[in-house]
């Protein structure tokens, strides 16, 4: 509890949003999408890309910061009650829509009951409707600024999970983004940015919010200062890295948020080019499906791990700009101790020993890979040696990501080279994969223990309570291995000197806000 008031008074003490002055707007800033986006409905029919673009449209009440703490954002203070059942936020002052139309609580209201109806197919539907470890019982509007959000039972992860990115940030919406019937048009947020126009297979433009209210400063994660400095966004679909990476030289394209790491070294030489890169918290592994006939195994999953030599594997993918991470707690976050640092140990003459014990006589196995995500597909690549040389027959096969997608929400594979986007909080990156399969498909881990220990850490405070939670669910998953987890994922963002203010983060995503361009 003691955290919660803290988390208050940090979230109070940010202070107003101020409308702040913006120079002159000019030129279109061109940035690179390696596939399309799947929709422009916030938080539904999504992934990464689609997340990328639409933070630029619209904001929640809170967000997270380059720190990976929850801070305000739409909200100007949030003040939890004793118990923790009870979140009051004040809107900040003077915010508006896109249409021009004033923000209040009762907006906020609207989103709610938008993202909670079953038929939306809202992302994070199933964390606030009590299938997750918490239900929203009321939200209400007890006057313009003042939204209540009351819950079922305390969770340390409510405002956590209200600002994830693969959620919209929860964001508030105008009623008029849907059509009279009832059905989706176009996203009116508040963002710096607005939704202008959607060429499926080619682009995406979003066109400058003349109004928006910025907050002070410089920017932080998806708040802090966030001015749009540029007259119009275009974000292009250009599939093949090889051929957006020659757009960026020829200057047809400003920015490539995430170049291959193979490419850093050339690029470096460049004058023409500036880098900007960070780790990020997202999660680069090796799904293994334990509900199939063979790797229900828990001997032949030990093998594979032992046979993957993941510090050679992350050394090669990322071209030497990535570490070994076994653990699913990400390495910058401050849960990542001596316990997470203790990962699988290459040993093919172990690897041999538990084939034979789990009675494995050479059947193929399929891994599911895709070419969207370079690192990704090279990390299956290179593992499938590694296996191949410890006698696991592995193939690879290559899908298109919207398809290996489809593959993954249904549980559909037997191995899968699988990026997760970032979780800022370690309860939430075990919880992307932890869960009953019977309901939820997706997910990688389902065991009775796990899932206990995931819900008390999703319940406790205490620092120091939450680090022997995440360390045993860390000893559980490397025995257990429901995925082979490889490494944190990097961020090389590369883009033209006539570029300015452009920085990777730790969110792995995109900031086009307090960025310029030259004519």
């Amino acid at each position: 509890m003691h955290n919660r008031r803290r988390l208050s008074l940090a979230l109070a003490g940010l202070g107003l949003a101020t409308a702040a002055m913006m120079p002159a707007a000019a030129a279109t800033l061109r940035v690179h999408l390696n596939a399309d986006i799947r929709g422009i409905n916030p938080g539904i029919n999504r992934d990464d890309n689609t997340d990328a673009v639409m933070l630029h449209v619209v904001e929640g009440l809170v967000a997270y910061g380059e720190d990976s703490e929850v801070k305000p954002l739409l909200a100007e203070k949030v003040e939890v009650s004793p118990d923790g059942l009870s979140y009051t936020f004040t809107l900040r002052k003077g915010l508006k829509f896109h249409n021009g139309a004033d923000v209040t609580s009762a907006d906020m209201v609207w989103s709610w009951n938008h993202y909670m109806n079953a038929k939306a197919d809202w992302r994070c539907l199933s964390e606030f409707d009590g299938r997750g470890r918490v239900k929203v019982e009321t939200v209400t509007a007890p006057d313009p600024a003042t939204v209540v959000f009351k819950l079922d039972k305390p969770s340390s992860l409510f405002l956590a999970n209200l600002a994830r990115t693969d959620c919209a940030m929860t964001a508030i919406l105008h009623k008029d983004s849907l059509k009279p019937d009832g059905s989706f048009d176009k996203p009116i947020g508040t963002g710096p940015y607005k939704f202008a126009e959607w060429k499926r297979g080619e682009f995406v433009r979003l066109t400058r919010n003349e109004a928006y209210a910025s907050l002070p400063g410089a920017p932080d994660g998806y708040t802090g200062g966030k001015r749009p400095l540029v007259d119009e966004i275009r974000f292009m679909v250009i599939p093949d890295g090889a051929t957006a990476k020659a757009a960026l030289l020829r200057g047809d394209v400003d920015v490539i948020p995430d170049v291959a790491n193979a490419e850093v070294k050339e690029l470096k030489k460049d004058q023409r080019i500036g880098l900007s890169i960070t780790p990020n918290m997202g999660l680069v592994g090796i799904l293994l499906q334990t509900r199939d006939p063979l790797l229900g195994n828990v001997k032949l999953r030990q093998a594979i791990a032992a046979a993957i030599d993941t510090e050679e594997l992350v050394a090669q993918v990322t071209d030497g700009l990535g570490k070994r991470n076994n653990s699913i707690v990400p390495s910058m976050s401050s849960y990542y101790g001596p316990v997470q640092a203790k990962g699988y140990t290459y040993d093919l003459a172990a690897a041999r020993k538990l084939l034979q014990e789990a009675g494995y006589k050479g059947e193929p196995l399929v891994m599911i890979a895709n070419k969207r995500y370079p690192q990704s597909f090279d990390a299956a690549v290179v593992s499938q040696q590694m296996l191949q040389a410890a006698g696991i027959n592995v193939q690879i096969e290559v899908l298109e990501w919207a398809t290996q997608l489809d593959r993954y929400t249904k549980g559909n594979y037997q191995l899968q080279a699988f990026p997760y986007s970032a979780r800022l909080d370690p309860a939430l990156s075990f919880e992307s994969m932890t869960g009953p399969k019977a309901t939820q498909p997706r997910k990688v881990w389902d065991t009775p223990e796990s899932q206990a220990l995931l819900d008390k850490s999703m319940v406790v405070s205490d620092k120091a309570e939450r680090q022997k939670l995440f360390d045993e669910l860390h000893q559980r998953f490397i025995a257990d291995v429901p995925m082979v987890m490889l490494y944190n994922g990097i961020d090389a963002g590369a883009y033209g000197k006539r570029v300015k203010g452009y920085k990777s983060s730790i969110l792995s995503k995109p900031r086009l806000w307090e960025v310029t361009v030259a004519d």
